[in-house]
């Protein structure tokens, strides 16, 4: 290198600004496959299936588990399985394509870079999600990553994960079940009272957090923010004009019909296993 010349570490972005959005049954499917991985295996790796939206947001709809064998200093995927296994989903939604891959674990692992330099041949700017599946931290956090070129003048050195916004959004009955996968310890599953319970709780919750906004920005405490009123104002709007009475009407008539749906599965389990036994006495007999 002659005087005067210079080396410049360079960082090549591959876009502005990326996010991802994740639908809450590739969450259940990877802990599934986490669940039922060969005893050898201390994690599972898999492709990632969805969409990409023109702002750059990848929306994470659908995944399977790819076989892997690794050792510290290399990582082996079964390619022809995964092939196949896209093929065969493509036949049964063509609009969903290869977004990324994940892996189970509570960060970025030596042998990423080598699994994420194959799905960048298999897609442009492809996301990695990682699923602690452990509970490092008391819960199953999730995160998602994209990869950057790290090159030194010309030469490139290695490749950089950089952690971008995930956003999960669900519907409360699919919420439940994700605070149940979150928790390390779980006595039992909360029935159709107790979710029901459980999600009055956060409505409470999230009345009052809104509640105590407005009166700040009333109060002059806060700046308002256009955009939470319009949010606010339409919410409100959206809610139908009923009277307290008959809110309370439809409300108890909903408890009422979870009461005997209840009841009717109960019954239901009480024949078979009597249905079960008068079998199995007939048998003997």
């Amino acid at each position: 290198m002659g005087l005067g010349s210079k080396t410049t570490l360079q960082f090549h972005p591959s876009t502005a600004t990326v996010s991802a959005r994740i639908h809450p049954v590739v969450l259940f499917n990877i802990c599934d496959c986490y669940v039922r991985r060969p005893d050898q295996a201390e994690r599972v790796i898999g492709t990632l299936l969805g969409s990409v939206s023109t702002d750059g947001t990848i929306e994470i709809k659908n995944s399977y588990a790819v076989p892997h064998n690794e050792s510290a200093d290399q990582v082996a995927l079964d390619i022809d399985y995964h092939h196949t296994l896209y093929a065969s989903h493509q036949k049964v939604n063509p609009k969903e394509v290869i977004v990324g891959w994940y892996s189970t674990g509570c960060d970025v692992s030596g042998g990423s870079a080598l699994i994420h330099e194959f799905y960048s041949r298999e897609v442009a700017n492809p996301v990695h999600l990682t699923v602690d599946t452990g509970f490092t931290n008391g819960e199953a956090s999730i995160k998602a990553y994209v990869s950057f070129n790290l090159s030194l003048g010309d030469r490139p050195l290695a490749a950089q994960f950089n952690e971008i916004p995930l956003d999960l959004r669900m519907i409360e009955a699919e919420r439940v079940g994700f605070d149940i996968l979150k928790m390390a310890v779980m006595d039992k599953l909360p029935n159709d009272l107790e979710g029901m319970e459980a999600t009055m709780e956060r409505l409470y919750t999230l009345i009052d957090d809104v509640y105590k906004y407005v009166d700040d920005v009333v109060e002059g405490r806060l700046a308002p923010d256009n955009n939470i009123g319009r949010f606010i104002a339409d919410t409100l709007s959206s809610f139908p004009k009923i009277s307290p009475a008959a809110f309370d009407k439809v409300f108890n008539d909903r408890v009422q019909d979870n009461y005997a749906l209840a009841y009717l599965s109960s019954l239901t389990r009480t024949q078979l296993a009597i249905a079960e036994k008068l079998n199995t006495a007939a048998q003997v007999l």
